[in-house]
């Protein structure tokens, strides 16, 4: 069974401002892409929950059958593991796409990681919104 772990982050410069994400997709403990990209302006629960669904579609893309995610974002965390509701609009649209995403895999499990185990996903997400504020 092919298994991936992702780690997700999505990072907002003002809040709703310039906003990206980074994704780290790991298999058998080594990094095999790294996905840092623009999204335009956004909110930070928006970057992190576009995070999260670059990382399942790349798992998807992969062929990857059960998939761990680490992310930084206890909201959405907790959004996905159903202990917080849900009130805003824009992220339920993108917490059902994330769902039906997930469902495509045998196996799936979010964790809650601390800042300092999501470093790699933190600086891609930083890259890309530095990047496109550079070229304005």
């Amino acid at each position: 069974m092919k298994e991936l772990e992702i780690y997700i982050d999505g990072a907002s410069k003002g809040n709703p401002g310039p906003s990206s994400v980074g994704v780290v997709v790991c298999q058998g403990g080594q990094t095999i892409k790294n996905i840092s990209s623009y999204i335009g302006n956004a909110t930070n629960n928006i970057a992190e929950y576009t995070a999260l669904i670059y990382g399942l579609q790349e798992g998807l893309m992969l062929k990857a059958e059960s998939i761990k995610v680490n992310t930084d974002s206890e909201l959405l965390y907790r959004q996905i593991k159903k202990i917080y509701k849900i009130k805003s609009p824009n992220i339920a649209g993108l917490y059902n796409q994330a769902l039906h995403l997930m469902s495509a895999f045998k196996s799936v499990s979010i964790n809650h990681v601390t800042r300092e185990k999501n470093k790699g996903a933190d600086k891609l997400a930083n890259k890309a919104v530095k990047e496109a504020l550079k070229k304005r």
